[in-house]
């Protein structure tokens, strides 16, 4: 009685701890999974690409320049990341304003200095990225 009660703990040992190296192989599969997929044009999901900026636009048209400004803008210009220019800080964007708006839109739209294009909102029209240049400046006068 005494084996057999000694093979069914080392049985049961022996599973714990397979069951425990299973858990622990799929923790390392799941953190060394790759972080996405390439998608090359004539592919079934590049379908799914071209649809993408449709899609993130709320309501299907345009977003106003608030929105635009608090889901992409508000990152560097809430706090002045890199040299951008604060929201509300009129004496930052006077000399910005001064260059006139086409200048302050080409800026957005292209980047300048530490600003990539479009303030890495590669979703957003030009009309969007003019539509939050016009928020952040009237509300920094």
């Amino acid at each position: 009685m005494k084996r057999i009660l000694g093979i069914v703990a080392a049985l049961a040992v022996s599973a714990a701890a397979a069951v425990a190296q299973q858990s622990v192989d799929e923790e390392i599969a799941e953190r060394i999974a790759p972080a996405g997929e390439t998608c090359m044009k004539g592919e079934e999901c590049a379908a799914a690409v071209a649809a993408a900026p449709e899609a993130a636009s709320t309501g299907g048209g345009a977003r106003s320049g608030e929105d635009i400004y608090n889901a992409s803008c508000q990152t560097c210009h809430a706090a002045g990341v890199a040299g951008a220019p604060k929201f509300g800080d009129a004496a930052a964007w006077a000399p910005r304003i001064a260059k006139g708006m086409d200048t302050l839109y080409t800026n957005a739209i292209n980047g300048i200095g530490a600003m990539p294009a479009k303030g890495l909102c590669m979703d957003c029209s030009d009309d969007e990225i003019k539509a939050a240049v016009n928020y952040m400046t009237e509300n920094s006068k």
